[in-house]
């Protein structure tokens, strides 16, 4: 292959990319939509509902009882 026939065909390689960019700017759309955030309304909790007045956790915990850990 000759030098002239490759740096023709990388010409036109520019020109085929270059045209494709033309066509999707003039498009307008992008390729993916775009991801956009779903608002989220936290309303106010009642604080009688929530609340913990007595420990609900034991004063000892045996340690014969708790399974082990596997190991990986």
């Amino acid at each position: 292959m000759r030098l002239s026939e490759m740096i023709a065909e990388l010409l036109v390689a520019l020109l085929v990319v270059a045209a494709l960019a033309v066509a999707f700017f003039l498009a307008g759309k992008p390729l993916w939509p775009e991801h956009t955030a779903l608002m989220m309304i936290l309303v106010p909790q009642d604080a009688i509902t929530t609340a913990t007045f007595s420990p609900c956790l034991p004063a000892t915990i045996d340690a014969g009882v708790v399974p082990s850990a596997t190991k990986i």
